[in-house]
């Protein structure tokens, strides 16, 4: 598989959230049904209410996957001293399906960016074995690194990105 994105080392992504990694299974990302995450693009809050479809392309229904969502732009991009904001967990993803059939550790918590354009990073983690993750003690504060460390998760298998920002009302407003 490709060497990691340069995507998300110029969205700093790498280094803020993670460290660097090679992928080794593809991961899909759709919000809406139609609405893919590809690395950077934009999407606005009202896009994403719901939890999104996120795919498993690699692995055998025998491993198992773990993901998370965080924002690591809390409260704003140019000073997060809040980073990281946990939006999601989903574990025991079998290999080859959808989150929908993994266990949700945390519940989604839609995307609610205050200042500035957040990005919120999902990452794939392939786990060594079935029910072996424990869940986090709090949303906030949430750091991924530590968080992989604490459940053996070893680096990322698959990451993507995308920004996000406060609608204004003439944004959210529909032309007809």
């Amino acid at each position: 598989m490709a060497k990691v994105s340069n995507s998300l080392i110029l969205g700093r992504v790498i280094g803020d959230v993670i460290d660097c990694f090679t992928p080794t299974v593809k991961m899909r990302v759709t919000f809406n049904s139609n609405k893919q995450v590809f690395n950077g693009h934009e999407l606005f809050p009202s896009g994403v209410t719901s939890k999104p479809r996120v795919e498993v392309h690699g692995g055998d229904l025998r491993s198992f996957f773990t993901l998370v969502m965080t924002d690591p732009d809390v409260p704003g991009p140019s000073d997060p001293y809040l980073r990281e904001h946990l939006h999601w967990i989903v574990t025991d993803i079998p290999g080859t399906t959808d989150s929908t059939f993994g266990r949700e550790l945390v519940s989604y918590e839609m995307p609610r960016p205050n200042i500035g354009i957040h990005r919120f990073v999902f990452i794939l983690f392939k786990q060594k074995r079935r029910q072996g993750v424990a869940p986090p003690v709090s949303r906030e504060g949430f750091n991924t690194r530590s968080f992989a460390e604490e459940n053996d998760l070893g680096l990322p298998v698959a990451v993507v990105y995308f920004n996000c920002q406060r609608e204004t009302a003439a944004r959210r407003r529909v032309m007809y």
